[in-house]
């Protein structure tokens, strides 16, 4: 893991950008209490990160970017933000893996994206009884719960519930890094025009 300096300020830039969404739309939209807004957070900051791998394709660019935005989000306002950063720095590993692991194409974009934003499904099982002294049947309570409020179902259906929940992330997650393949192509195609001129 080298970098240029161009590629330290390019992947600084793109953490920052992610970061500083973190703390603004996160604010918002957890003051106005909207349903699965952590799915929406972290998949807009997959889509950053991974954007920055396509301009920076070197292993660990993608966890680099995270960590820009984990150390950003220390100056989110109020509220224990350990848990926040501990996802954010998740969500990126998780992607690096994959993407160093299998290489770049759009089909390892989606695989990272899916993976990194239902990591928000695992981490309630390790912060609970690690940082608030839950039982990991509390959590799973907790869980199911908020996951029939978001999805306007039953929490008596457990299964229907569980599925349903891990679907959406996985499938949203998926719709963005597959996204995010198309507009990073874009984005670079339109920058080598603008050099070229």
């Amino acid at each position: 893991m080298k970098f240029t300096t161009r590629e330290l300020v390019l992947l600084a830039v793109f953490g920052a950008l992610w970061g500083v969404i973190e703390i603004t739309l996160g604010a918002v939209l957890k003051a106005l209490d909207v349903p699965l807004s952590g799915v929406a957070l972290s998949s807009i900051g997959l889509m950053i990160a991974l954007i920055a791998r396509l301009f920076v394709p070197v292993r660990g660019a993608t966890l680099f970017v995270g960590v820009v935005a984990m150390l950003l989000k220390l100056f989110s306002l109020g509220g224990v933000i350990i848990g926040p950063m501990m996802s954010i720095f998740s969500e990126a590993l998780l992607a690096e893996i994959v993407l160093s692991g299998l290489g770049l194409s759009r089909f390892n974009f989606a695989l990272a994206a899916a993976l990194g934003v239902s990591w928000s499904l695992v981490q309630p099982f390790i912060t609970g009884p690690l940082l608030l002294g839950r039982t990991l049947l509390d959590v799973w309570a907790r869980v199911i719960t908020k996951a029939a409020h978001a999805l306007g179902l039953s929490p008596q259906s457990v299964l229907m519930v569980a599925i349903a929940f891990v679907l959406v992330h996985f499938l949203v997650g998926g719709v963005a890094g597959w996204l995010a393949w198309g507009f990073g192509r874009r984005l670079q195609y339109r920058s080598q025009l603008s050099v070229e001129d």
